[in-house]
């Protein structure tokens, strides 16, 4: 019946990243994960189908099959109720059933009743409701009486106590959900999902998944935590948010795209672990438009340069028609943009180093990658796409804080002088460096001559610090002395940026030390 009363509802789960990234076990990290996925999959549509006994794989298959389930990943959830009645009973249930599924997760919700005639309308509304709800403070499920013996690690109240290695281990009950513990302590099952998904497999031995951060690592502790994010999507939500059913097919069409993207990542870096017994990739959020990952150090830079790559391929693939039937960007020259791009961020820390505080680093570079990837007039007027490019840190201390004081602190050796040169663009871009051509500069100081180069460099670098004709004559005495002249020449350049010269050899020997550093024993 056409212009029938509906009713548009929307879910969003609040502090994903703090309750993922809330512990430095790599275990209960990839656990919270997979409860933020089941969140939005199987206990969703158990809820709205009334049938408990619904798994994962099943609900995803049921919510794509079905008209009324626009958007059911990364935290987020839009579905059409035809009955008041229905939407009322999940409004009024869902959240109780979250609470005790994953303790410590929060649910906004909020309703638009809508016709079909103002579906766009109601989806704007929906967002600001939603941003309201998020504002809102919600009271706690998981705090405790005084008295009660609480975990050392979260300071919740203890719901499980285990003896692992001879020791007493105590367990809060969002811990407990993490590990997929039930009250017996026994193991309800593995979370591998987001990896199958991730790595494009129906199967996968549990043996050879990641579940401790030792795991991860090889010839050195340095590890990586990828944060990817695309650009343009708001811009396409506006257009084709007047019709569910494109709505729809937008929504899981950018999901596939997105995961095909990871799967070609994964594709591309697998020979350099096919002899190792576990995988040195662990998904945390794919989905949607996002996707971060913790992984081996060396892999990170090839692995994300191939997804925003293939990201952009996957987008044109999947979403081209869609984007050009609906006019989402003008037409430059007759040409009508029919892709999205993504930037990411590259957080490098060892593998002691606090995963929340890496997990934020890389964001903070993801959007500075962004900010920079954005700053055209044509992008602004909507006629150009933000490029792919990303950026990356390799943390040296213990220190942190937000980047740009990170930046100001150990990039910044003079006022004019700095070493952030990225981003790195995917396709050249003036005065940028493609991420490609940073890979073979990092590559060729290997071998003898490299590494003599290699020390050099960072003695110049230090010059810089507190005398620069000094660090001047070092740099000419270089060139004298080495056949690597040329390539002295390229990476001591510089690049001039608002009055600030801009150098890349601290990523170079960033990237260098990363990939060639052995401080470990090699694992099998």
């Amino acid at each position: 019946m056409e212009n029938q009363e509906k009713y548009l509802y929307g879910a969003s789960v609040q502090g994903i990243q703090s309750f993922i990234f809330q512990t430095n076990k790599l275990k209960e990290i990839a656990g919270a994960s997979e409860l933020v996925e089941e969140i939005c999959t199987s206990k969703f549509a158990q809820e709205v189908y009334s049938s408990p006994e619904i798994t994962y794989e099943s609900a995803k298959e049921r919510l794509r099959g079905d008209e009324n389930a626009i958007t059911f990943a990364a935290g987020t959830i839009k579905y059409i109720f035809d009955s008041e009645s229905d939407c009322q009973k999940v409004v009024l249930n869902f959240p109780k059933v979250i609470s005790e599924f994953a303790p410590g997760i929060t649910i906004s919700q909020a309703v638009v009743k809508y016709n079909d005639n103002n579906f766009a309308t109601a989806v704007n509304l929906l967002e600001n409701k939603l941003r309201t709800q998020r504002n809102k403070p919600m009271r706690s499920a998981t705090l405790g009486m005084i008295g009660i013996r609480q975990s050392r690690q979260t300071g919740l109240p203890v719901v499980l106590k285990k003896i692992i290695n001879n020791k007493e281990e105590y367990f809060d009950a969002g811990t407990r959900a993490k590990l997929y513990e039930d009250p017996s302590g026994e193991r309800k099952r593995t979370t591998v999902n987001l990896s199958k998904e991730a790595f494009g497999v129906s199967k996968i031995d549990d043996n050879k998944i990641a579940y401790n951060i030792e795991d991860i690592t090889d010839k050195n502790d340095w590890i990586a935590i990828i944060h990817a994010d695309g650009n343009g999507l708001g811009q396409i939500v506006q257009k084709i948010g007047t019709k569910p059913e494109q709505f729809k097919e937008f929504s899981q069409n950018l999901d596939k795209a997105t995961t095909n993207a990871a799967v070609a990542a994964f594709n591309t870096v697998k020979q350099k672990f096919k002899n190792k017994k576990i995988i040195p990739i662990r998904p945390v959020v794919l989905g949607g438009d996002d996707l971060t990952v913790i992984c081996r150090a060396d892999l990170a830079l090839k692995y994300t340069k191939t997804f925003i790559k293939e990201f952009e391929n996957q987008t044109q693939e999947k979403l081209g028609k869609i984007i050009t039937d609906n006019k989402v960007f003008k037409e430059k020259e007759g040409k009508a943009i029919d892709k999205l791009t993504a930037c990411a961020g590259i957080a490098y820390i060892k593998s002691s180093f606090p995963f929340y505080y890496g997990y934020e680093l890389a964001e903070a570079l993801c959007s500075r990658a962004k900010k920079d990837a954005k700053d055209n007039e044509n992008i602004k007027a909507g006629i150009e796409l933000p490029q792919s490019c990303l950026m990356f840190h390799k943390v040296q201390d213990n220190f942190t804080e937000n980047y740009d004081e990170i930046s100001k602190r150990e990039l910044q050796p003079q006022a004019d002088i700095s070493f952030e040169f990225g981003p790195y663009y995917l396709t050249k871009k003036e005065k940028r460096w493609t991420i490609e051509y940073l890979m073979e500069k990092a590559e060729q100081l290997n071998g003898k001559e490299g590494n003599s180069v290699k020390s050099h460099l960072r003695n110049w670098m230090g010059l810089l610090y507190y005398n620069k004709e000094m660090a001047t004559q070092k740099l000419e005495r270089l060139k004298s002395m080495t056949s690597m002249k040329k390539y002295v020449n390229d990476v001591t350049k510089g690049e001039e940026r608002d009055g600030v010269t801009h150098y890349p050899v601290y990523d170079i020997l960033a990237i260098n030390t990363i990939n060639t550093q052995q401080t470990k024993e090699v694992k099998s």
